[in-house]
């Protein structure tokens, strides 16, 4: 089974205030590349597999020491979210957009586990977060409680039905998954230049009912990868991979789940916006 996050996929082990700002510009900052999902265009398939239990290592990774990495990860972003929501002005937002995207390749596309990047990854999508979040609210009154909330209601939903059995992946669906992925970034890519050349105000392509449709559409992708993420974990552990790899599945699920968070972001303000 391939795994369709390239943080996993790619690693043998797992086959001031903010400022008011207008809904144009709000889309043209989180329209930036770290802000819509590069996994479809930069997916590259494992071809190892693994066994349960077969050549592992000594000191492998557990599902505690995993969730106490990503822990750490997401601290660092909560942590530099704060500073963002605070201080970020709109070119520093856009800079840590375009930062965390290059730090994210480099990091992805390594063949070994780099923590300092993953934590400096995690300190640029913070300032990122952070700063389009509080741009947001000075919008919309609530709307960055009611993203934490659903964000963390789909991964938690996800993980429980992960947990009981009732949600794997297949290889046809993560194929549809996958051209899925690859046709909305190219939807964003088309939208943003529509949006940053005026063709378009707004969410541009993505505003009333069919930005509603496109943005539980694209919850949904996330939420399969998810599913993947838990998946991939689940075979490290197993496999007894080295205990270092805990930090690059905390990678992926940050990866991830940060993704989903501004996706809930905009499909609220969407919902919201006149």
């Amino acid at each position: 089974m391939q795994s369709n996050n390239p943080a996993l996929s790619r690693n043998p082990v797992f086959n001031g205030n903010a400022q008011t700002l207008s809904a144009e510009e709000l889309n043209k900052i989180y329209s930036q590349p770290s802000a819509t999902p590069n996994r479809a265009g930069i997916d590259q398939p494992s071809t190892q597999k693994f066994e349960p239990g077969v050549g592992g290592s000594a000191d492998p990774m557990t599902y505690e020491d995993t969730i106490a990495k990503t822990a750490g990860l997401f601290a660092v972003v909560v942590a530099f979210a704060v500073v963002g929501w605070w201080f970020a002005s709109l070119p520093i937002v856009i800079g840590a957009a375009i930062a965390g995207l290059v730090v994210g390749l480099i990091a992805t596309f390594k063949k070994a586990p780099s923590v300092p990047l993953y934590f400096l990854y995690a300190a640029l999508q913070g300032v990122f977060v952070g700063g389009i979040s509080g741009m947001f609210e000075a919008m919309w009154d609530g709307i960055v409680t009611q993203a934490v909330v659903g964000t963390f209601s789909v991964v938690a939903i996800t993980l429980l039905l992960f947990r009981s059995g009732k949600v794997r992946t297949s290889p046809r669906m993560t194929k549809i998954v996958m051209i899925a992925m690859g046709g909305y970034l190219l939807f964003s890519l088309l939208n943003f230049g529509l949006i940053a050349f005026g063709v378009l105000p707004g969410f541009g392509m993505r505003e009333g009912i069919w930005g509603i449709l496109i943005g539980i559409a694209v919850v949904l992708m996330a939420a399969y990868c998810l599913v993947m993420d838990f998946e991939y974990i689940k075979n490290g552990v197993e496999a007894k991979a080295p205990r270092v790899y805990g930090w690059t599945a905390g990678f992926g699920l940050m990866v991830t789940i940060i993704w989903l968070y501004l996706e809930v972001l905009r499909l609220i303000a969407i919902f919201r916006g006149d």
